[in-house]
This record gives C-alpha cells, structure tokens and sequence, in this order.
C-alpha cells in the first residue's frame, strides 16, 4: 500500500470516528417497545407455560454450549478452528427498520449474544419470515465493512473475500447465520416517533438455517461485546420492564438517559448489585448469587454452585431469553426438597407442561399457601412475589414451580423478571432493579 492509499485509509477511519462520535452525542435515550413471541397467539396460560418451557431446555442446551465451547477454545489456544457457539432464539420480539428507504421487521431481542443480524436478499439459504426480506441493493445507506476494521476484527468468526469482511455466526443445535457485515441506518421506536441512527454494523445474512428464528427476521443482540446494539449506540446504559407473563401488552426497553429506574418508582426501593465477568464468556451478564431462602430459611446451598469456576464454566447469568430460571443440579435439589416440603398440597406429574415440581391444586375454589422465595445476592435480595415463580391454573388443576436444574450454568429467565424494572448499566458494571407495573412505564 502507497503512501497516498495510506492517506486515503487514514481519512476514511477519521470520517468514521466523527461519525460514531455525533451519533453518540446527538443520541442520549432512546425507546422501543418488545412483544413477547406468543402475544397473538390466544393460547391458555399452560399452553403458553409450554411453548415457553420447550424454547427454553432448547436455549439452555445452547447457552450451557456456548459455555463448554468456549471452554474448549480457550483451552485449544490458537489452534481452535471450530465456530464459537452463541445461544440465539429468544422470548422477545423488537421493532426495528433498516435501510433507505426504510423497511419495517421485527427481531428477536437476545441479551446473551452481541451479533445484530438480519436475512438479506439475495438468499443462498432463508428461512421463512413474516415480513420482506432486506434488499441492500434498494438501500442507499448500505455499505459494506472492511476486513481492516475494528467490528470485523471483533466477530468471533470472520474471512476476507473481495475487500468485504464475511462472517459466520452459530448456535447450539447447528443454526446458523452467515453472510457480510456492512453498516446501515437503522430506525428505533416505530410510526412518527421513530429515531433514525446511521452507521449500525449488522450481519447481512444470505445463508440463514435451523429453528427458533422464525418469529422474525433476524437477531438484536443486546451482550457486553462491541458489536451488539447497546456498544454501538455508545449510551452505557438499558432497562427493560417485563409485563406479565399471560398479557398481550407490550413491555418497554429503554436506552441512555431514557433508562433510569427514577421516573415514577421510589428511589429507596431501588437495589443494585455488581455485574460479574467471565472472560470466557464476555457477553454473558453474570451476577453475584450467593444463596437462595425458600419460606424463611437460607438453604445450605454449597457456594461453589453459583460460582465462576477457573475454567468459565458455571456462574449465574440473568437472561432474557429464556423463561424459565434454570439452577446449578446441586441448589436446584436444595430447592426442589424446599417446595416438596413446604408446598401443603398432593404432589402431580408436571411433565406435560415441562415442568419438574408440581402439585395438584383443590377442587374447591380456595387461596393457596406457598413459600416466600428470596434470591440471595451480593449487596441485595430480591424477594419475588408468587407469581414470578408459581404458575397456577385451575382448568388443568396444576400448581408449578417454574425453576429447573441445570448443568453447570445457573440462569435467571425472564419468568422471574415480570414487574421488575432492571437497569443494566454498562460503565459502572451494575445492575438495579425495582418493583414495577409495567405495562404503564
């Protein structure tokens, strides 16, 4: 490379840097609103217990995958070759446009993976999907990234072919997304008060397959890394408020200055435990779990079980894209032991709807009695209200508790997270949380 293609990279970089720097302080908050993936769907409040269990033990076995392939790939060094595993699906769906003109689509929200991706016309190998597929051809913002730059550097799996950086993203059980990464201009929050951000880097996927993506039309990953849509946008900052499990309202998803937990909720309510890293693992938000009381008494809970263990492997994360709370196998049978004890009612057979502990709930019409649940962490406690972990319906006559073991990583679904306001804020490491009525934030 000459001196006078130096030149021209060089200013190229800078036009770049200046564009990222008045994006980000032209930007300080931003609001959209997530759908959950079953919200049209007029199923029974088992029917929807179901559907979301069954996603969940297949984003587990992706996630607890993730977790042993990077375990593997540290341990290989650089003679890795195999593809990183990331935990994709999810329980959310985001509003999104992208390109110039803009088309509207819809994304699954996934806050355990960085990627921004979308199926891009011409297809090799889509999916179907409810919406247009993106044509980068009809878009005048489009731009494909060079192999050179930093967010191509930051792909787990990439190649160089014709100056453009491709890349190849996998999941758990063998789906995949590959393509190109390029920038575009991106629309957040939807109708007139829609915020146009230019210069997003997003996968333009043309080679897309497996299952769990077919709710939308690709992913938004909302992880640590320096890809997903939070780094991006530079605003340090996100909260998410779940609206109950069996409602068809939408729940909010705030950015930047929009994110705080202040507006409307009681300032001393507000709690905040540090945010933990495993460098095997950098987008994963972990947290300091230090035990659980079930009806009043700590269990002895071994305190390895929530650890990050040498090796990556084991640690909590909080997760919204699984639903259901999955927990380390020797605290899951601590807890598990506590229910069957507690719980005053005739134990039933809850595999139907994928569940491990159920009971049977009284012909007759009556309140029922069940343990306080309180998750133990690091500067905090967070006591849960019944229904963000006991599922009840008198039509099928069941009482569930929906917690299940898990192999080494412990996950907090977002079952557990209805009504609760929780802030991630990147900069200081933390994560806060208050109680909320969410469908009026």
């Amino acid at each position: 490379m000459d001196s006078a293609e130096l030149w021209v990279l060089f200013f190229l970089l800078q036009i770049s840097a200046f564009i990222l720097m008045a994006r980000c302080s032209s930007l300080s908050g931003l609001k959209v609103e997530l759908t959950h993936v079953d919200a049209n769907g007029n199923f029974s409040k088992f029917e929807l217990l179901q559907r979301a269990a069954m996603r969940s033990s297949h984003r587990v076995a992706r996630l607890t995958a993730g977790s042993a392939a990077a375990v593997k790939a540290a341990a290989a060094g650089s003679s890795q070759v195999e593809a990183p595993v990331h935990p994709g699906n999810g329980e959310f769906l985001m509003d999104l446009a992208i390109g110039t003109p803009s088309l509207a689509y819809s994304a699954i929200l996934d806050t355990g993976s960085d990627l921004i991706w979308t199926q891009c016309k011409p297809c090799v190998e889509c999916f179907s999907q409810p919406t247009p597929v993106f044509d980068p051809s009809n878009s005048s913002t489009y731009e494909k990234l060079p192999c050179s730059g930093d967010l191509c550097q930051a792909l787990p799996t990439s190649r160089c072919a014709t100056s453009a950086c491709e890349y190849l993203y996998t999941y758990g059980d063998s789906s995949s997304t590959q393509g190109v990464l390029a920038r575009e201009t991106f629309g957040f929050g939807g109708g007139s008060n829609a915020t146009a951000v230019p210069g997003v880097a997003f996968g333009c996927g043309d080679t897309n397959q497996g299952s769990g993506f077919s709710q939308g039309a690709g992913i938004v990953g909302l992880g640590r890394g320096p890809l997903s849509l939070i780094s991006q946008l530079g605003l340090d900052k996100f909260s998410y408020c779940l609206t109950s499990f069996n409602q068809s309202k939408k729940s909010p998803l705030l950015f930047g200055s929009l994110a705080d937990l202040s507006a409307g909720e009681a300032a001393t309510a507000v709690q905040t435990i540090p945010l933990l890293k495993n460098p095997q693992q950098p987008s994963f938000y972990y947290l300091p779990l230090k035990g659980i009381t079930v009806g009043g008494t700590r269990l002895q809970i071994p305190s390895s079980s929530f650890a990050i263990q040498d090796d990556g492997t084991g640690g909590v994360i909080i997760d919204s894209g699984t639903s259901i709370t999955y927990l380390e196998a020797a605290a899951y049978r601590r807890v598990k032991r506590a229910f069957l004890n507690q719980v005053q009612l005739p134990v039933a057979d809850g595999s139907n709807v994928g569940l491990d502990v159920c009971f049977s709930l009284p012909a007759e019409s009556s309140s029922v009695e069940v343990p306080k649940l309180t998750l133990n962490f690091d500067g905090a406690d967070l006591d849960l209200p019944a229904e963000n972990y006991i599922i009840a319906d008198s039509s099928a006559g069941l009482l569930c508790l929906t917690i299940m073991g898990s192999r080494g990583l412990s996950i907090i679904g977002n079952f557990q997270q209805q009504n609760l306001h929780i802030l991630y804020d990147l900069k200081e490491a933390a994560l806060s949380f208050v109680s909320a009525q969410c469908d009026t934030l």
